[in-house]
């Protein structure tokens, strides 16, 4: 069986993953993900950031971290030197711990950065603030810096308290069909008003405070076919289905709507005979890129490509001629669907309902680009691991596969 080979996003979300899911375990993750404990585990050496949520959603010291600074050799010491070393780990361990389980209600919203400034600023007379620079992982003089100018932020709190009052009721009083240019230009207007304001700033209040101009919701358009782009045959004529692995996939793009109004992307390599997530890409735009990246860790997980039929649509991406000297590097041949018609890639287009509604669920958009990225990244690696799929028998794909390979070892 190939080897499977890993992309450093891959691993860094994984890191990710382990690191924000309370009281997770280094197996059950790797079990989720489908690696091995082993891989992970050298993954949160070279990626990790030191912590670890624990069961009560608090932030703690990792316990692989705790017991990598544990093998500190300490030869040449007595017994008596020795105990008192590590005592002195203890504690230093019983303070970092203690710290981090204090800084963690400061974290529930706002700037993290910030946070961790006032965390140090409120905690300075118990902790020495070398110490809980330390542990927090922030520089003393970015500290020293944030500090000295508190009394400039306190200005500006007050300056934008007062312009937030005057955009409320420009807004109001526009029955909120006013967006942030339109905002700025009847404040600046006002001949009472002595001072100029920039729209961005208008923007940015009008977020904090919740505030959105109307507009009619456009829908995020992922096809953008090339006019000069070639018209390839489509080779599955909607058969999606496949007598083996690795022969046939299909592959597609859907964004994911955050909260701030933009949008991440998702670009997906699923295998036909199991429906197996066997590549996908995450990013905040729908670049050439983004597509590559899929198909190279598809490529990746099988160890080869080649022979095997790549179908999706007629978009930009697909068409260009980067991505089909990559599909010629891999020996894959590509299959494309009628422009306009979902149909076509109605398997791409299912999966991509399915995705949405079950991370999704009653919300309609992501909070924010990291929590889209964390919860869509999660969702994908259980999808082919534990996620029960009614064309595999009610199996995981990755399941699904393992049995027909053992079938055809009994056949043969």
């Amino acid at each position: 069986m190939p080897r499977k080979t890993y992309t450093e996003q891959f691993k860094r979300d994984a890191v990710s993953l382990y690191e924000s899911t309370p009281g997770a375990t280094l197996n059950a993750i790797a079990s989720d993900l489908g690696v091995n404990r082993n891989s992970l585990r050298t993954w949160l050496d070279a990626f990790g950031t030191g912590t670890k949520t624990n069961a009560n959603g608090e932030k703690v010291a990792s316990p692989i971290a705790a017991a990598n600074s544990a093998r500190t050799p300490a030869e040449g010491l007595s017994d008596a030197e020795r105990i008192r070393v590590l005592e002195r780990e203890n504690a230093k361990l019983r303070e970092e711990r203690e710290i981090l389980r204090k800084a963690a209600k400061y974290f529930a919203e706002g700037d993290e950065l910030v946070n961790r400034f006032r965390f140090v600023d409120d905690n300075r007379g118990l902790y020495e603030v070398k110490r809980l620079c330390e542990v927090l992982k922030i520089n003393r003089s970015s500290y020293y810096k944030w500090k000295s100018a508190a009394s400039a932020r306190r200005r500006r709190v007050l300056d934008d308290a007062v312009l937030g009052a005057r955009i409320k009721a420009v807004f109001t009083a526009e029955n909120g069909c006013y967006g942030a240019k339109r905002v700025t230009a009847a404040i600046n207007s006002d001949p009472a008003n002595d001072d100029l304001f920039n729209h961005k700033r208008t923007a940015r209040l009008m977020r904090q405070m919740g505030l959105f101009g109307y507009t009619k919701k456009r829908r995020v358009k992922t096809t953008v076919s090339a006019k000069r782009a070639p018209k390839l045959p489509d080779l599955l004529k909607r058969r999606f289905t496949a007598e083996k692995p690795n022969t046939i996939y299909v592959g597609d793009i859907t964004y994911l709507p955050i909260a701030d109004g933009s949008n991440m992307y998702l670009a997906t390599v699923i295998d036909c005979y199991s429906r197996q997530l066997t590549g996908f890409a995450i990013a905040d735009h729908m670049r050439t890129e983004l597509v590559e990246e899929a198909l190279t860790m598809a490529h990746g997980v099988r160890g080869n490509l080649d022979g095997a039929i790549f179908h999706s649509d007629h978009g930009s991406v697909y068409t260009s001629g980067q991505y089909r000297k990559l599909c010629e590097r891999f020996g894959v041949t590509q299959s494309m669907g009628a422009i306009g018609t979902s149909a076509d890639n109605s398997l791409a287009e299912s999966f991509n309902a399915t995705l949405k509604r079950e991370v999704l669920q009653d919300e309609s958009v992501f909070p924010s680009q990291l929590v889209c990225r964390r919860d869509v990244f999660r969702w994908c690696t259980h999808y082919n691991t534990r996620r029960l799929h009614s064309w595999c028998g009610y199996r995981s794909p990755n399941a699904f596969e393992a049995a027909g390979s053992a079938t055809l070892t009994i056949a043969s």
